[in-house]
């Protein structure tokens, strides 16, 4: 990756997720567009480059990042609210990473080598990694559905679809960890796996619950493991 791009994203990186305090990002949320805040940010991130570049010739490069910085960020705050945030928190760095990227590819004719897309391999790896995410989660919850404990309610403890997650995030580790051949990564997570879940197991005296959590976390990384192996198999 060519330098002057690394450069500019780690200027966006320290402008917004270390130089900016959450009260700032408080402030700008209720006051939108008439925070000081919201300039100030700006004007870091413009300094940011300056400092990273140890140059002044790069004016324009800072200058135009900064406008494009203030736009997105002002859109962000006009559109915001309670259910759109998470969203629109990751459509505002997307369009920062795109801005930066024009602004590289404007400044220092850099060209992003996308011809990995065009790679077999690349479309076998995101078939994996996609068909580990939803797909299993809805083809283990069919399978092991006649086994689910009765009179097991949601309990207000556990956090929203935390299980669907924790097992979505499992089997995309185990198979980054396969396919840089780092099996003893995959013992090490079903060992930290376990020693979490003892404690619940034990406490709920139950054996049809145990059991049914056993069988859902084996079938899990017996998932991950079989598509990181047969994926694995044809991209080598």
């Amino acid at each position: 990756m060519d330098i002057y791009l690394i450069k500019l994203i780690v200027a966006h990186l320290i402008g917004d997720f270390f130089l900016q305090p959450n009260a700032w990002v408080k402030e700008k949320e209720a006051k939108k567009l008439s925070s000081p805040k919201l300039y100030l940010h700006v004007a870091i991130h413009i300094v940011l480059i300056f400092v990273i570049f140890l140059s002044f010739d790069v004016w324009k490069t800072a200058l135009l990042i900064g406008v494009f910085h203030l736009i997105i960020d002002a859109l962000k705050l006009l559109f915001q609210n309670r259910k759109n945030a998470r969203l629109l928190f990751f459509i505002d760095q997307g369009l920062h990473f795109i801005s930066i990227v024009g602004v590289w590819h404007l400044f220092y004719k850099g060209n992003l080598d996308i011809s990995f897309l065009s790679e077999t391999k690349t479309w076998f790896l995101i078939s994996g990694v996609l068909f580990l995410t939803m797909p299993t989660s809805i083809t283990m919850r069919v399978i092991i559905a006649k086994w689910l404990p009765d009179n097991q309610p949601d309990s207000p403890k556990s956090l929203q679809n935390a299980g669907k997650y924790i097992g979505i995030l499992e089997r995309v580790l185990i198979f980054v960890f396969i396919l840089t051949n780092h099996f003893e990564a995959v013992g090490f997570l079903l060992a930290a796996k376990s020693i979490f879940r003892f404690g619940d197991l034990k406490e709920a005296h139950d054996l049809k619950l145990t059991e049914y959590v056993l069988i859902g976390t084996l079938l899990s990384f017996g998932i991950a493991i079989v598509t990181a192996m047969l994926v694995q198999m044809f991209i080598v």
